[in-house]
């Protein structure tokens, strides 16, 4: 399969309903938090990978965003060195800023999702009882460099209601009405981030 590359105009237009990665990446905003950031890959596979992004406070791990990435093609020859870092365990924004790459978030979604059971893998990496209500950020990342634009993949973020909650999330990252999901298929969203059993 070839690269998702966008010719310039292309993205333009793509961009117009994007956000800018803020000053901050998700990692830097976590250790900025909560004062040490880490992220352990839970799986990983050529289409997904779930990991959590985490702090340590007293020897206690918690994970503060669960991220479910879809890959949208196979890398090519402007992303290989990038992507070969991430699969094997890499942050996709430190890797990709590290990099050179401008990074762009277009949001496709943000909303809350309860998670209502205990047994949840979610629940015991976070920490948390029973019904918590967690918020969720579903965008497509874009990457932009010299003369180059790739759209990389979409991700699925569930945050710690100690980091970021919906307002917050609202406030970051503005939904355009143009990418806006129908309810199946937030629906089918959330049961990726449900459904976290991990091999």
């Amino acid at each position: 399969m070839r690269p998702a590359t966008v010719p310039i105009p292309v993205l333009a237009v793509a961009l117009h309903a994007c956000t800018a990665e803020p000053e901050l990446l998700n990692s830097e905003r976590i250790e900025a938090t909560f004062g040490s950031y880490g992220i352990e890959v839970l799986q990983n596979d050529a289409q997904l990978r779930r990991s959590s992004l985490y702090s340590i406070g007293e020897g206690v791990r918690t994970c503060r965003t669960y991220a479910v990435v879809q890959f949208l093609e196979q890398p090519g020859e402007q992303t290989q060195d990038e992507h070969t870092k991430i699969v094997s365990g890499g942050s996709i924004g430190e890797v990709f800023k590290s990099h050179g790459w401008r990074i762009y978030k277009q949001t496709l979604y943000t909303g809350n999702v309860t998670i209502d059971d205990k047994a949840s893998d979610l629940i015991g990496l976070m920490l948390l009882g029973d019904d918590d209500v967690l918020a969720m950020h579903v965008y497509r990342l874009l990457l932009e460099k010299e003369d180059t634009s790739v759209s990389y993949a979409t991700i699925i973020e569930v945050h710690h209601p100690e980091y970021l909650d919906l307002d917050d999330l609202r406030r970051l990252y503005p939904v355009s009405e143009s990418t806006f999901l129908s309810q199946d298929q937030v629906s089918a969203l959330v049961s990726l981030v449900t459904d976290t059993e991990t091999e």
